[in-house]
């Protein structure tokens, strides 16, 4: 079966990683994808393609997943791509609010896909994608919190060296 972890990923953290390690042993082929909206674009940190390229090399070891990036609906890619199963990643009672009420939509839009919701593990549920860009904005050492390529990539946007 073809599952689909969707997200904006910027940056790619340990937390999405294990969502992805987790959900590539349940599933014959996931799909990670990148959400490109071009009205959101200058709220990023990271482009698309860096994006893509981060999470790609950080995901490298994992044989059954793919990385792309898609825009539009989700119920209409996970369509076209042929996936029923929407992969995401929840690390508090927030997250669950909100990505209910898109599991919900989703449905609604198309009744094919169920969503699948994975709980952070308990050493990544405190980490955030803004905590981690603010974090390496001032210069702190992120390598704990993110993969390599995503540590790397925050070091040469931001110009620090971690440590």
């Amino acid at each position: 079966m073809h599952a689909v972890y969707p997200g904006s990923f910027d940056p790619f953290t340990n937390g999405h990683l294990d969502v992805v390690q987790r959900a590539s042993r349940l599933f014959d082929r996931v799909t990670v994808a990148v959400l490109v909206n071009p009205r959101k674009e200058n709220r990023f940190l990271f482009s698309v393609e860096e994006r893509l390229a981060i999470i790609r090399e950080a995901t490298q070891h994992l044989n059954n997943v793919e990385v792309e990036s898609f825009s539009g609906l989700l119920a209409d890619y996970m369509r076209h791509k042929g996936a029923r199963v929407i992969v995401k990643g929840l690390r508090a009672v927030s997250d669950f609010e909100y990505e209910l009420q898109m599991a919900h939509l989703n449905r609604q839009l198309n009744p094919e896909v169920e969503t699948l919701f994975v709980m952070a593990a308990t050493r990544w549920s405190y980490i955030s994608s803004t905590m981690v860009k603010e974090i390496a904005r001032y210069g702190g050492d992120v390598s704990r919190f993110v993969p390599k390529a995503t540590a790397e990539a925050l070091e040469r946007k931001f110009g620090h060296q971690k440590g």
